[in-house]
């Protein structure tokens, strides 16, 4: 757990957060056990390990608020929660106290066979930048580092490292040596793909602070 002007942030895994201040925000529940219930949980796109039907089960309830893209909803119907609300990138919206932002997440050279990305653009797959209490804390989501990125502002960033799917170790530090955050926090490593040695590379070549999280369990 990693605590910044009052906001707990808890690493569940992969790219799994919860994140707690007033609220109890989720953002990608992966192999997690259960947890608190939650207030709003954020899905960034649609794929088995982003998008877990069972995971997100486990910390739903009827006043729950899920946001997420249009194809990740469609995995979505049977779930019983207040609402499922939708997005795509530019969007602004606000849930009480929380803002959100929604970005753009998508490859550029990560390719599952010729000519075929993983995470295609006009897939609008996405990232979620919060802001609880001034804070604006940077979700990448599944993405490359991609020119988006260059007007993005965030006091904490959360990005991928270990490549395959997503930004390499290397790709992740030109991200944020851009977006200059006061802190990183490596993700996206550890279950599907990647290994701590993947952090511990991020964490050497970034100029800002990185705190490389403990799994919760």
């Amino acid at each position: 757990m990693f605590e910044y002007q009052g906001i707990n942030i808890f690493w569940l895994g992969h790219s799994s957060f919860k994140i707690k201040n007033s609220k109890t925000i989720y953002i990608d529940p992966f192999q997690i056990k259960a947890q608190e219930v939650a207030d709003i949980i954020f899905i960034t796109h649609e794929h088995f390990d982003h998008c877990s039907m069972g995971d997100i089960e486990k910390i739903a309830s009827v006043n729950t608020v899920v946001v997420t893209t249009p194809m990740a909803k469609a995995k979505l119907t049977n779930l019983k929660v207040r609402e499922i609300m939708t997005v795509k990138p530019g969007d602004k919206f606000g849930i009480d106290d929380v803002i959100f932002e929604v970005t753009n997440a998508y490859n550029i050279n990560k390719f599952r066979s010729p000519g075929v990305l993983f995470h295609p653009r006009e897939d609008k797959m996405v990232g979620f930048i919060l802001t609880i209490k001034n804070v604006r804390i940077y979700h990448t989501g599944d993405t490359d580092f991609i020119p988006q990125m260059e007007k993005i502002k965030a006091d904490i960033i959360l990005v991928p490292v270990s490549g395959t799917y997503v930004m390499t170790a290397e790709e992740a530090v030109q991200a944020v040596n851009m977006i200059n955050p006061k802190i990183a926090i490596p993700m996206h490593y550890g279950s599907v793909v990647g290994n701590e040695e993947d952090a511990e590379r991020f964490k050497n070549l970034a100029k800002c602070e990185v705190k490389i999280l403990k799994r919760v369990k």
